[in-house]
């Protein structure tokens, strides 16, 4: 998957657009220091949406802004 584009909104939330769901936008949300998905205006004519894909766009999104080691620290990716 590829991160095609992506623009600033309004209160901390970023709206992108990704190769595997191009009429799907998703739209970020900053918590701490990086993003996570808020939202998605999926579009029935892209695939089911599945967790995996959604970690993966929070990770592209997170690298293409430099955040990738605070969202890697993250309190819900340790292990107990």
């Amino acid at each position: 998957m590829k991160l095609e584009r992506y623009s600033y909104m309004k209160r901390n939330r970023l709206k992108a657009f990704f190769d595997h769901f191009p009429d799907s936008p998703v739209i970020f949300s900053k918590i701490g220091s990086y993003y996570f998905v808020y939202v998605i205006q999926w579009s029935e004519y892209d695939p089911i949406v599945l967790r995996e894909d959604l970690e993966e766009m929070e990770w592209l999104i997170n690298k293409e802004l430099g955040l990738h080691e605070e969202y890697q620290n993250r309190r819900s990716n340790t292990e107990i």
